[in-house]
């Protein structure tokens, strides 16, 4: 018999990092990996790891979420499971959540109506394989009141993220929202341990501290920022480390991994992970499957335009996707894409239902819903032409956003 579990998806997330994929949606809500969502990834872990009764607390621009977990996440109510969006409902007063942990304060309803023993606060927006029931077993091992999922990271790269500091064992010693100087590991003192912002909470403790947190004057009322380090203060706060993590069907090349697609350069990356020959995280594993919703679309297509076949390497084509006498090279191809004749293309994300015209030029770019792209178009070459028309980050990668039109 496993202990009875209540899961909180944090999909709140307003992504402006992301920005222009987030200017209409939910940064949990952006697509993936062609047909999948952010949010997929989460829901997905602990769908596979048995803990099917989820709650998803959403506030900012949520309606594609919303629509996104209604067609998609529908599961059997027989056995009693359920994925749910909660909207902010000013339930404590009338205020928006002020923090990932006045975002909980405000919904302990869901505590006591389900009477859980132990409580999941997982992120809605990264990218990655994890067994819960792992993490789990190692937090009633432990009798913490809260157990933090920390991924070992380089120090020079550690200070971007939530830092633990060890204590004996698995105690936390010190929890540092994004260091100067990160503490590192007794192991290896080049390494630190970041926090993947995944939570595993006792729920007696976790009430206690949302309670003195929520009286607290100062709190920002943040999970990072205030409840972890006040729950450490207490010595109540243990780390897992995902590393230790085994996920069936993984290969040892894709253990622990895990990103953080905050920025769009970072969002990029991820999708230039999939693609490669030995992905170093697969969207192929069978034994434990990313669950989303297919659009009801054909087979892709590859057309020989005019006796030209079409040239395809290190590419994901979705469903529904027609690509004719064009060159695609390390790329992500969403449902519904059509790619004409001569165009060139070479490191693109295209969201679905865009077209790219005839003798097209694509160079690292992102490419948002519903754009056609004018034949003989090129984007990616000459950065200041870029500028002018589109966002561009610092590292050149050209965002395109959903239902731009050309003129």
């Amino acid at each position: 018999m496993r202990p009875q579990v209540l899961s909180v998806v944090l999909a709140g997330g307003e992504g402006k990092r992301l920005m222009p994929l987030t200017k209409d949606r939910a940064k949990p809500a952006v697509p993936f990996g062609g047909p999948y969502r952010l949010i997929d990834f989460a829901l997905s872990n602990l769908a596979n790891g048995g803990y099917r009764k989820i709650v998803v607390l959403t506030q900012y621009k949520s309606h594609s979420l919303d629509v996104h977990l209604s067609r998609t996440w529908r599961l059997s109510t027989l056995l009693g499971n359920y994925v749910t969006s909660v909207p902010a409902q000013m339930r404590r007063g009338k205020n928006w959540f002020m923090g990932s942990a006045d975002a909980l304060f405000q919904n302990m309803n869901l505590i006591d109506d389900e009477q859980p023993k132990y409580l999941f606060v997982f992120g809605a927006d990264h990218i990655y394989r994890m067994d819960p029931r792992q993490m789990l077993d190692a937090h009633i091992a432990s009798g913490a009141g809260v157990t933090v999922a920390a991924l070992r990271a380089p120090r020079s790269e550690a200070s971007e993220f939530g830092v633990i500091e060890q204590g004996d064992g698995t105690n936390i010693q010190g929890f540092h929202e994004k260091p100067a100087n990160p503490p590192g590991l007794h192991d290896s003192p080049d390494e630190s341990f970041v926090s993947m912002g995944n939570y595993v909470f006792t729920v007696d403790a976790l009430v206690d501290a949302l309670n003195r947190d929520a009286n607290d004057s100062n709190s920002s009322h943040d999970l990072g920022g205030d409840l972890i380090p006040a729950m450490v203060k207490d010595g109540d706060a243990h780390v897992y480390d995902y590393t230790t993590n085994v996920v069936p069907g993984d290969q040892d090349a894709q253990r622990g991994y895990w990103r953080d697609v905050g920025t769009i350069e970072a969002y990029f990356d991820a999708h230039m992970d999939l693609v490669q020959p030995l992905p170093a995280f697969s969207l192929y594993n069978d034994s434990w499957p990313i669950f989303t919703l297919g659009r009801s679309l054909p087979p892709a297509k590859f057309v020989a335009a005019d006796g030209q076949p079409p040239e395809i390497h290190n590419t994901m084509v979705s469903n529904g996707a027609i690509l004719s006498g064009s060159k695609t090279l390390n790329s992500v191809i969403s449902p519904g894409v059509r790619i004409r004749k001569n165009a060139d293309i070479d490191g693109a994300i295209i969201f679905d239902d865009c077209v790219i015209g005839q003798g097209s030029v694509i160079r690292r770019a992102v490419i948002d819903k519903n754009v056609e792209i004018p034949a003989g178009t090129r984007i990616g070459v000459d950065r200041e032409e870029d500028e002018a028309r589109f966002p561009v980050s610092d590292s050149g990668i050209v965002t395109i956003p959903k239902n731009f039109k050309f003129v």
